[in-house]
């Protein structure tokens, strides 16, 4: 999932050429027998912006992501922790994360350090070097600014430039237009829709299923980095 709303809210000045270029990381020249090892796509190194910072999830973040879930309300057709359920949430993560099947995050404003939400690589497939980018949710004051394509650009650089994915997965409820918008805007492109793909608050939910393919990321980096530089 990806943030609930696009809506206005408080953003950093747009940064310069020089800081834009610097959200790129070392572009990756080896070939596929280089690949990053299967370890590698559990772990969740710091990753930093000019407005944001992602951090490896941790028990310690649970107070301000309490305080930013409280703002959120209740979306009926997304998965957002109540405050009360954040520890529990915490730690189901991190559960998946020691299982090899999700590297967790928790999204921080890059000046003053408040938790903003949470984001996840999740359904790891390492052999098939995979990844999906989802169980996102973000603070209020984080939608409709640059949080979501600063961080988007920071997760997909890991992705393709660190390991090596062959493609980059992005899943949402199909009644979730503000989220389909968000991931089209990406540059990322709708592979279909799961009918009755699963029990959501006991109502049968349709998923749509996007992807970005290894062949597509040098423009969707483009993309983003002159909507970063740009505003």
């Amino acid at each position: 999932m990806t943030s609930p709303s696009e809506s206005p809210g408080r953003s950093a000045p747009p940064p310069s050429a020089g800081t834009a270029a610097g959200l790129r990381r070392r572009r990756r020249t080896h070939h596929a027998a280089e690949a990053a090892p299967a370890s590698a796509f559990a772990a969740a190194p710091t990753l930093t912006g000019p407005t944001v910072i992602l951090e490896q999830l941790a028990p310690a973040h649970a107070p301000g992501l309490a305080e930013a879930a409280a703002q959120l309300g209740d979306l009926w057709f997304t998965a957002i922790p109540a405050p009360d359920e954040i520890e529990e949430e915490i730690e189901r993560r991190l559960a998946l994360q020691r299982a090899g099947s999700m590297a967790p995050y928790t999204v921080l404003d890059g000046q003053s350090g408040t938790a903003l939400g949470m984001t996840t690589f999740m359904n790891i497939d390492a052999p098939h070097r995979r990844v999906e980018i989802g169980s996102t949710w973000l603070s209020p004051q984080a939608h409709g600014g640059r949080t979501n394509p600063e961080m988007k650009l920071m997760m997909l650089t890991r992705a393709f430039d660190e390991l090596d994915c062959i493609a980059v997965e992005f899943r949402t409820h199909a009644h979730n237009l503000r989220s389909r918008r968000a991931i089209e805007k990406l540059g990322a492109k709708q592979d279909g829709i799961l009918r009755s793909h699963m029990l959501h608050r006991g109502v049968l939910r349709d998923t749509v299923v996007y992807s970005i393919i290894a062949a597509e990321w040098p423009t969707v980096r483009l993309g983003l980095e002159q909507r970063l530089l740009h505003g």
